[in-house]
């Protein structure tokens, strides 16, 4: 007598379980799904050429440089003058974002072309396929592949015909915020000497915490454009498994955070928007730096949010940015505290 047959249990369809909207969703049966940003192209305005390339060809990482358009100097037979270089690294979390992103794109151009600077906009693995702290490795060997490629450009010739090794500056915002923050702490002003002697470091609205929430945390509506779910997925998403948010990646000031006292960052600009989820820790974290007797600036703009740069290039707060950043890299002396 034969025995029916059975089908096998059905299998439950995948489903979300972090969702970060288009860019990255992970499902439950730990598929990762990314979508790319949908084309928005970023108009040529003749200020500025760019072109990409790769710092570390094994993991495929990659870079796109900015070059103010050279001016014809024909006529006079002068040399043009070197510009100060700009490392930029992207925001989102350090589970999104790309140096390619339109928004990324069009910051780094506006940046070239009025501060003006060479400008190396970097890319970074991302969690959760790379959980921190890959991000931090791959932004420190960014910034020894530009210290090999001052020594010794090779074919790079754009670093050799314009890039003045003795004014680097490190920039991030918000992930990349952080990043700049750590790569203070590594590097400093000398630690990538001979080749990039490093004048400051420019953090922009830096993703900084700690496990006691702050008024501006506590405060954040839920229509803002960084709210305390999406924080506390990116961390899901991001940090070391088990890690806290007084974990040393992400806490600088935590107990088993190294001491910053003793550090050498140089110059340092710290921008903060007062409606930002982070205003009061970027707050805080300018104030220590400097009581610790850093030479550290200031400045929060009024009435603005997180990343609020290139959301709308022809703002005030836009323009008053650049004219911050601009005013930074060619300043001499002591910081202080502004709002704008």
């Amino acid at each position: 007598m034969s025995m029916p047959s059975s089908s096998p249990p059905a299998t439950a369809a995948p489903y979300v379980v972090e969702d970060c909207g288009d860019a990255l969703q992970v499902l439950s049966d730990g598929t990762i799904v990314r979508s790319a940003p949908p084309p928005a192209p970023v108009p040529e305005d003749g200020r500025v050429d760019w072109k990409d390339a790769l710092y570390d060809a094994g993991r495929g990482l990659g870079l796109r440089m900015y070059r103010p358009r050279r001016r014809d100097v024909t006529d006079t037979g002068e040399e043009e003058e070197k510009l100060p270089v700009l490392v930029y690294f992207h925001g989102g979390g350090f589970c999104v974002g790309s140096c390619s992103w339109p928004k990324t794109h069009a910051v780094c151009v506006r940046l070239a072309a009025e501060l003006p600077a060479l400008v190396l906009s970097f890319d970074y693995r991302l969690a959760p396929e790379h959980r921190l702290p890959a991000a931090h490795e791959d932004a420190a060997r960014a910034l020894l592949w530009l210290r090999d490629q001052l020594i010794a450009p090779f074919d790079n010739t754009w670093l050799a015909e314009s890039a003045d090794s003795r004014r680097v500056f490190v920039s991030g915002v918000s992930a990349g915020g952080s990043l700049a923050h750590h790569m203070a702490v590594q590097f400093g002003t000398a630690g990538l000497e001979p080749g990039a002697n490093v004048v400051g470091y420019i953090l922009l609205m830096p993703g900084l915490f700690s496990a006691e929430p702050t008024r501006s945390e506590l405060d954040t509506p839920e229509t803002a454009f960084l709210t305390q779910e999406m924080f506390d997925r990116f961390f899901r998403l991001g940090m070391p498994a088990g890690a806290t948010r007084d974990h040393p990646l992400v806490n600088p000031f935590a107990p088993e955070s190294p001491s910053l006292e003793a550090v050498c960052v140089g110059r340092m600009l710290v921008v903060a928007a007062e409606r930002d989820f982070f205003r009061d820790r970027n707050v805080e974290y300018a104030e220590r730096m400097k009581a610790m007797g850093k030479d550290v600036e200031l400045v929060v703009f009024a009435g603005q949010e997180h990343g609020f740069f290139g959301m709308d290039p022809a703002s005030d707060a836009d323009l008053q940015l650049v004219r911050v950043i601009r005013r930074f890299v060619g300043r001499q002396g002591n910081g202080n505290s502004d709002e704008v």
